[in-house]
């Protein structure tokens, strides 16, 4: 694990504290609003406890827009059996106004959990104009990125979006969509920016940087990676993408090491706030698990003897259900079931799986058993769970690392599998293979540091060198041995293991490559299309005039030239 940011964890916990108190006491930012004469304006307000908010509500939107790619794209388990009707447009309300406004209001997660935001670009243009006035560069270049990586992810997942008239308060409350395509642009600027304030000398430094500690090359890294991120998502409509992609690794200053990773992390204080990882608080409580892992992951990582598995998971017991148990309708109502014609003809894994790994197929939605301590739960990496050493227990509150994981932003293992893309989309199938080889390494040496988190667990059962060389180069042969189409599958089945705790760039990959052709579909038949954007959210919709909602989830974002859904992606 990276030691500099472990060394930051206490550091790190007492400043979301703070945070926590200081909000509650802190003016609402409501700029929809008339102004409240009973409020501190924002040029009163301390510029510190501005960056807070942005920094802490940005590790909150990330992971929860990343739970739901990660959903979609069999990295984690999806209930819904029609895609269109998985997610309805009220899902996303929390997510638009932690990232646009909010005023502290709280939102329950899907499992009635509260979420507080108070609204990151609204937060930005409160501090913006205070940051200016005192010459606070480096504040305004962490809201920069932040910003940036914001509007993109929004871009992605929506399509055109208000932006540019956004925030305007009474002047203008139905600010008319931007196409994502200018978004995605003014997202460049802002990290060119952020560069330029990065490089620049300040007075006083931000009081808190929750993801680099003041460092600011990292953070001019973490601008320059985004920005290969935005290019490679539009090489599809951009033929000088690829290029301008290039040119940066050229530069040799992106994320390349663990301890440039761009991450935030999370705390283990319980109440007031709870600052632990939502993995960790949604599933290790007093009736045991809340979430159920995909089978279709499960079944990938034990088949082929990953290392990584027994940071990812912890089983909760040693047997399954229809696998080294007999078939029980009470808790796995499944294992007394066919499997779906569909499944069979495929050859997916149905129901359940060997070993104790007890999870869930795409799109199962049957109703909730009573088995809170029997499936898998959540492990070290990156919720901050336990560790699995075979102990086979039912987990709680406070077991193995508390909470305090990680949500990954963009990890120097991700860029590694950006770059294989990138050779093997141009041809060169060699250099795409030392780019999966450096992304295995890079993601396994990160996620077994993250033993170490779990102080009970016995560490002994741990892959060790041999197990681990061992894996990655089946890996390897398995890619020299594939044609072309195998290839692309090889890479994204790791990229998919690799992105575990942010699903993001899986969802998006998936759209822009429509590899692999190997997950797992779902249970339904016939599930409709597949997501190519969400629905707007309820909120945006009904506040804003100048918003129309889709009539269906088939639109493609602006970088999406792909053929249409049911065809394209493979696997539905």
């Amino acid at each position: 694990m990276n030691t500099r940011k472990v060394s930051l964890y206490t550091t790190n916990i007492v400043a979301l504290l703070f945070i926590g108190i200081t909000l509650l006491s802190c003016e609402s930012i409501e700029l929809d609003l008339a102004e409240n004469p009973n409020q501190l304006k924002p040029e009163q307000s301390n510029p510190d406890l501005f960056l807070n908010s942005i920094q802490v509500d940005f590790g909150k939107v990330v992971e929860r827009f990343g739970a739901i790619g990660g959903q979609v794209t069999r990295i984690d388990y999806m209930n819904g059996r029609n895609y269109q009707n998985t997610y309805s447009p009220a899902t996303f309300d929390g997510m638009w106004s932690g990232a646009f406004q909010s005023s502290g209001i709280e939102f329950n997660d899907r499992f009635g959990h509260a979420q507080t935001f108070n609204g990151i670009l609204a937060d930005i243009r409160a501090l913006t104009p205070i940051a200016e006035r005192d010459e606070l560069y480096h504040h305004i270049g962490i809201t920069q990125v932040i910003e940036a990586y914001t509007i993109v992810t929004l871009v992605d997942f929506f399509g055109d979006i208000p932006y540019s008239q956004a925030l305007q308060g009474a002047t203008n409350l139905n600010p008319e969509p931007d196409s994502g395509v200018s978004i995605y642009q003014a997202a460049l600027t802002l990290l060119e920016n952020a560069i330029t304030n990065f490089e620049k000398d300040v007075i006083n430094e931000p009081v808190n940087d929750f993801y680099y500690n003041g460092n600011w090359n990292n953070w001019i890294k973490a601008a320059n990676t985004i920005r290969m991120k935005i290019y490679l998502q539009q090489r599809l409509v951009d033929n000088t993408a690829i290029d301008k992609f290039n040119a940066i690794v050229a530069e040799d200053n992106f994320i390349k090491t663990q301890s440039e990773d761009f991450q935030f992390q999370w705390g283990t204080n319980v109440i007031q706030p709870d600052n632990r990882h939502p993995r960790y608080a949604n599933n290790f409580e007093g009736d045991g698990a809340d979430e159920y892992m995909s089978n279709w992951m499960l079944n990938k990582m034990a088949t082929s003897d990953d290392p990584r598995r027994r940071y990812y998971y912890y089983r909760q017991t040693n047997a399954v259900p229809g696998a080294e148990l007999p078939p029980n309708e009470e808790t796995l109502s499944c294992s007394l079931e066919s499997a779906p014609q569909h499944y069979i003809d495929g050859g997916f894994t149905f129901c359940f799986l060997d070993s104790g790994y007890w999870g869930r197929d795409h799109g199962d939605d049957d109703g909730i058993p009573p088995d809170g301590f029997l499936r898998t739960n959540f492990g070290v990496y990156p919720a901050a769970g336990r560790f699995d050493d075979n102990s086979f227990e039912g987990t709680s509150q406070g077991d193995g690392g508390q909470g305090a994981g990680i949500t990954p932003i963009l990890l120097s293992s991700w860029v590694d599998f950006m770059i294989a893309e990138t050779a093997l989309f141009t041809g060169d199938e060699g250099a795409a293979r030392m780019a999966l080889e450096e992304a295995m390494n890079k993601s396994i040496t990160k996620v077994t540091g993250f033993g170490m988190l779990d102080s009970s667990a016995n560490l002994s059962v741990a892959p060790d060198s041999a197990a681990i060389t061992t894996f990655t180069e089946s890996i390897l042969t398995e890619y020299d041995n594939a044609m072309t189409a195998g290839k692309w599958d090889v890479i994204a089945e790791q990229y998919w293991v690799a992105l575990f705790g942010n699903g993001i760039d899986a969802y998006n990959f998936y759209r822009r490559t429509g590899y692999p052709t190997t997950l797992q579909p779902n249970i339904e038949p016939s599930p409709g299309k597949f997501i190519r954007s969400f629905f707007y959210p309820a909120v945006l919709v009904t506040n804003n005039a100048s918003v129309t909602q889709k009539e269906n989830t088939d639109q493609k974002v602006f970088w999406d030239n792909n053929p249409d859904s049911p065809n394209f992606p493979v696997a539905n």
